[in-house]
Protein backbone atom coordinates (compact mmCIF):
# COMPACT_ATOMS: atom_id res chain seq x y z
CA UNK A 1 0.00 0.00 0.00
CA UNK A 2 0.96 3.74 -0.35
CA UNK A 3 1.70 6.11 2.27
CA UNK A 4 -1.33 8.46 0.52
CA UNK A 5 -3.39 5.87 -1.07
CA UNK A 6 -7.18 7.26 -0.95
CA UNK A 7 -6.25 10.98 -0.62
CA UNK A 8 -6.01 13.69 -3.29
CA UNK A 9 -3.26 16.28 -3.59
CA UNK A 10 -3.28 19.20 -5.07
CA UNK A 11 -0.10 21.30 -6.03
CA UNK A 12 0.65 24.45 -7.60
CA UNK A 13 3.28 25.22 -10.01
CA UNK A 14 3.36 21.13 -10.81
CA UNK A 15 4.85 21.45 -14.06
CA UNK A 16 8.76 21.59 -13.21
CA UNK A 17 10.94 21.23 -10.32
CA UNK A 18 9.80 20.90 -7.15
CA UNK A 19 6.26 21.01 -7.48
CA UNK A 20 6.63 18.11 -10.30
CA UNK A 21 8.85 15.75 -8.02
CA UNK A 22 5.95 16.20 -5.60
CA UNK A 23 3.49 15.82 -7.93
CA UNK A 24 5.17 12.56 -9.56
CA UNK A 25 6.32 10.71 -5.72
CA UNK A 26 2.68 11.56 -4.09
CA UNK A 27 0.82 10.13 -7.30
CA UNK A 28 3.76 7.11 -6.74
CA UNK A 29 2.32 7.05 -2.77
CA UNK A 30 -1.34 6.71 -3.92
CA UNK A 31 -2.73 10.01 -4.61
CA UNK A 32 -4.86 11.09 -6.98
CA UNK A 33 -3.21 14.43 -8.05
CA UNK A 34 -4.32 17.76 -9.36
CA UNK A 35 -1.49 19.55 -10.97
CA UNK A 36 -2.14 23.03 -11.32
CA UNK A 37 -0.07 24.96 -13.30
CA UNK A 38 -0.52 27.82 -15.93
CA UNK A 39 0.71 26.10 -19.50
CA UNK A 40 -1.26 23.36 -20.20
CA UNK A 41 1.15 21.45 -22.09
CA UNK A 42 3.75 21.03 -19.47
CA UNK A 43 0.98 20.45 -17.22
CA UNK A 44 0.05 17.56 -19.51
CA UNK A 45 3.81 16.33 -19.48
CA UNK A 46 3.12 15.66 -15.79
CA UNK A 47 0.25 14.11 -16.06
CA UNK A 48 1.05 11.81 -18.69
CA UNK A 49 4.42 10.87 -16.87
CA UNK A 50 2.17 9.63 -13.76
CA UNK A 51 -0.70 7.82 -16.45
CA UNK A 52 2.30 5.94 -17.25
CA UNK A 53 3.65 4.86 -14.25
CA UNK A 54 -0.14 3.64 -13.14
CA UNK A 55 -1.08 6.54 -11.23
CA UNK A 56 -4.30 8.73 -11.39
CA UNK A 57 -3.94 12.74 -12.06
CA UNK A 58 -5.48 15.65 -13.97
CA UNK A 59 -4.06 18.91 -15.24
CA UNK A 60 -5.67 22.63 -14.45
CA UNK A 61 -5.06 25.85 -15.83
CA UNK A 62 -4.36 28.61 -13.04
CA UNK A 63 -2.53 31.43 -12.93
CA UNK A 64 -2.18 31.53 -9.21
CA UNK A 65 -1.38 35.30 -9.81
CA UNK A 66 -5.18 35.80 -10.51
CA UNK A 67 -6.98 35.40 -7.38
CA UNK A 68 -10.22 34.96 -8.50
CA UNK A 69 -9.38 32.20 -10.94
CA UNK A 70 -8.33 30.01 -7.89
CA UNK A 71 -12.00 29.07 -6.68
CA UNK A 72 -12.55 27.61 -9.94
CA UNK A 73 -9.53 25.58 -9.88
CA UNK A 74 -9.94 23.95 -6.48
CA UNK A 75 -13.79 23.65 -7.37
CA UNK A 76 -12.27 21.45 -10.71
CA UNK A 77 -10.43 19.53 -8.63
CA UNK A 78 -13.40 18.84 -6.23
CA UNK A 79 -15.93 17.46 -9.27
CA UNK A 80 -13.27 15.26 -10.42
CA UNK A 81 -12.40 13.63 -7.56
CA UNK A 82 -14.59 14.80 -4.59
CA UNK A 83 -12.58 16.39 -2.40
CA UNK A 84 -9.09 18.01 -1.37
CA UNK A 85 -6.89 16.03 1.46
CA UNK A 86 -3.74 17.31 0.36
CA UNK A 87 -3.02 21.10 -0.59
CA UNK A 88 0.90 22.04 -1.72
CA UNK A 89 1.38 25.67 -2.15
CA UNK A 90 4.63 25.61 -4.41
CA UNK A 91 3.60 28.56 -7.16
CA UNK A 92 5.33 31.53 -7.10
CA UNK A 93 6.95 34.46 -9.86
CA UNK A 94 10.80 33.55 -10.11
CA UNK A 95 11.12 36.22 -11.86
CA UNK A 96 10.78 39.00 -9.21
CA UNK A 97 12.42 37.57 -6.54
CA UNK A 98 15.16 39.96 -6.61
CA UNK A 99 15.09 43.61 -5.26
CA UNK A 100 17.04 45.61 -2.45
CA UNK A 101 14.82 47.07 0.34
CA UNK A 102 16.18 51.13 -1.18
CA UNK A 103 15.15 49.51 -4.92
CA UNK A 104 12.47 47.65 -4.66
CA UNK A 105 9.23 48.99 -6.66
CA UNK A 106 6.01 48.48 -5.41
CA UNK A 107 5.02 46.15 -8.51
CA UNK A 108 7.64 43.94 -8.02
CA UNK A 109 6.63 43.59 -4.24
CA UNK A 110 3.22 42.88 -5.20
CA UNK A 111 4.15 40.22 -7.61
CA UNK A 112 5.89 38.13 -5.49
CA UNK A 113 3.03 38.50 -2.82
CA UNK A 114 -0.07 38.19 -5.44
CA UNK A 115 2.21 34.68 -6.37
CA UNK A 116 3.43 34.08 -2.85
CA UNK A 117 1.19 34.77 0.15
CA UNK A 118 -1.95 35.95 -1.48
CA UNK A 119 -2.27 33.11 -3.69
CA UNK A 120 -1.17 30.56 -0.59
CA UNK A 121 -4.08 32.37 0.95
CA UNK A 122 -6.53 31.86 -1.09
CA UNK A 123 -5.80 28.36 -1.72
CA UNK A 124 -6.12 27.53 1.74
CA UNK A 125 -9.05 29.13 2.08
CA UNK A 126 -10.58 27.34 -1.27
CA UNK A 127 -9.90 23.89 0.07
CA UNK A 128 -10.60 24.53 3.68
CA UNK A 129 -14.28 23.11 2.91
CA UNK A 130 -12.98 20.14 1.72
CA UNK A 131 -10.25 19.68 4.54
CA UNK A 132 -12.77 20.80 7.06
CA UNK A 133 -14.73 17.71 7.03
CA UNK A 134 -11.75 14.97 6.78
CA UNK A 135 -9.18 16.60 7.97
CA UNK A 136 -5.91 16.77 6.17
CA UNK A 137 -2.56 18.78 5.21
CA UNK A 138 -1.53 21.92 4.35
CA UNK A 139 2.25 22.16 3.10
CA UNK A 140 3.16 25.74 2.19
CA UNK A 141 6.51 26.03 0.46
CA UNK A 142 8.92 29.02 2.37
CA UNK A 143 12.78 29.54 2.12
CA UNK A 144 15.59 29.30 4.29
CA UNK A 145 16.85 32.53 1.88
CA UNK A 146 13.98 34.77 3.85
CA UNK A 147 14.72 33.24 7.33
CA UNK A 148 18.28 34.35 6.62
CA UNK A 149 17.86 37.54 5.44
CA UNK A 150 20.03 37.54 2.32
CA UNK A 151 20.47 40.81 0.91
CA UNK A 152 18.48 41.28 -2.71
CA UNK A 153 15.92 39.20 -1.94
CA UNK A 154 13.58 41.36 -0.10
CA UNK A 155 10.60 41.09 -1.95
CA UNK A 156 10.61 37.00 -1.77
CA UNK A 157 11.57 36.96 1.51
CA UNK A 158 8.63 39.10 2.32
CA UNK A 159 5.98 36.84 1.13
CA UNK A 160 8.16 34.02 2.10
CA UNK A 161 8.32 34.62 5.56
CA UNK A 162 4.41 36.17 5.54
CA UNK A 163 3.63 32.45 4.29
CA UNK A 164 5.44 31.10 7.24
CA UNK A 165 3.09 33.69 9.77
CA UNK A 166 -0.17 32.60 7.89
CA UNK A 167 0.91 28.81 8.54
CA UNK A 168 0.98 29.44 12.29
CA UNK A 169 -2.05 30.99 12.49
CA UNK A 170 -3.76 28.28 10.26
CA UNK A 171 -2.52 25.69 12.14
CA UNK A 172 -3.80 27.27 15.84
CA UNK A 173 -7.00 27.82 14.20
CA UNK A 174 -7.71 24.97 12.40
CA UNK A 175 -6.14 22.30 14.78
CA UNK A 176 -9.39 21.46 16.07
CA UNK A 177 -10.61 20.15 12.11
CA UNK A 178 -7.72 18.02 12.17
CA UNK A 179 -6.02 20.29 9.58
CA UNK A 180 -2.62 20.53 9.78
CA UNK A 181 -0.37 23.51 8.33
CA UNK A 182 3.11 23.13 7.85
CA UNK A 183 5.94 25.03 5.80
CA UNK A 184 8.35 23.08 3.81
CA UNK A 185 12.01 25.44 3.19
CA UNK A 186 13.88 23.64 0.32
CA UNK A 187 17.06 24.57 -1.07
CA UNK A 188 17.22 22.38 -4.20
CA UNK A 189 18.64 22.28 -8.02
CA UNK A 190 15.71 23.08 -9.83
CA UNK A 191 15.56 24.39 -13.66
CA UNK A 192 14.97 27.61 -12.86
CA UNK A 193 18.22 27.84 -10.73
CA UNK A 194 19.90 25.99 -13.74
CA UNK A 195 18.92 28.52 -16.09
CA UNK A 196 19.72 31.34 -13.95
CA UNK A 197 23.68 30.21 -14.04
CA UNK A 198 23.29 29.34 -17.36
CA UNK A 199 22.67 25.72 -17.58
CA UNK A 200 24.67 22.48 -16.74
CA UNK A 201 24.73 21.58 -13.59
CA UNK A 202 23.93 24.71 -11.78
CA UNK A 203 25.85 26.63 -9.25
CA UNK A 204 28.34 25.30 -7.00
CA UNK A 205 26.75 24.67 -3.58
CA UNK A 206 26.87 27.64 -1.07
CA UNK A 207 29.40 27.43 1.77
CA UNK A 208 26.71 27.53 4.42
CA UNK A 209 25.78 24.13 3.60
CA UNK A 210 26.60 21.87 6.30
CA UNK A 211 25.74 18.84 3.30
CA UNK A 212 28.19 20.14 0.57
CA UNK A 213 25.37 19.65 -2.13
CA UNK A 214 22.35 21.67 -3.96
CA UNK A 215 19.44 19.13 -2.66
CA UNK A 216 17.45 17.14 -5.64
CA UNK A 217 14.35 17.65 -5.95
CA UNK A 218 13.23 14.34 -6.27
CA UNK A 219 15.55 12.69 -3.92
CA UNK A 220 15.53 14.98 -1.00
CA UNK A 221 12.78 18.01 -1.23
CA UNK A 222 9.52 15.30 -2.29
CA UNK A 223 10.19 12.81 0.44
CA UNK A 224 10.45 15.39 2.42
CA UNK A 225 6.47 17.04 1.51
CA UNK A 226 5.24 12.82 1.65
CA UNK A 227 6.60 13.16 5.38
CA UNK A 228 4.08 15.86 5.91
CA UNK A 229 1.45 15.07 4.05
CA UNK A 230 1.26 11.67 4.92
CA UNK A 231 -0.02 10.20 8.71
CA UNK A 232 3.65 9.81 9.56
CA UNK A 233 3.64 13.56 10.77
CA UNK A 234 0.20 13.27 12.29
CA UNK A 235 1.39 15.00 15.01
CA UNK A 236 3.24 17.77 13.43
CA UNK A 237 1.76 21.00 12.63
CA UNK A 238 2.59 24.99 12.80
CA UNK A 239 6.13 23.26 12.20
CA UNK A 240 9.11 24.27 9.80
CA UNK A 241 10.53 22.00 7.95
CA UNK A 242 14.19 23.14 6.49
CA UNK A 243 15.36 20.36 3.82
CA UNK A 244 18.14 22.77 2.95
CA UNK A 245 21.18 20.77 3.64
CA UNK A 246 21.96 22.47 6.83
CA UNK A 247 21.67 26.10 5.68
CA UNK A 248 19.43 27.56 7.96
CA UNK A 249 20.83 26.07 11.22
CA UNK A 250 18.68 27.35 14.11
CA UNK A 251 17.61 30.23 11.70
CA UNK A 252 13.42 29.19 12.14
CA UNK A 253 13.73 29.39 16.08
Amino acid sequence: MGRLDGKVALVTGASRGIGKAISLLFAKEGAKVAVIVRNKASGDVVVEQIRAAGGQAICILCDVGDGASIPGAVAAVAAEYGTVDILVNNAFDATTISATVIDAKRETIESQFNTGFFATLSFMQACYPHLERNGGSVINLGSPAAMLSIPGYMPYSASKEAIRALSRTAAREWGAKNIRVNVLCPVALTDAMRESTGGGDGPPPPPQLALPRIGSPDSDIAPAALFLASADSAYVTGYTLNADGGFAIDAAR
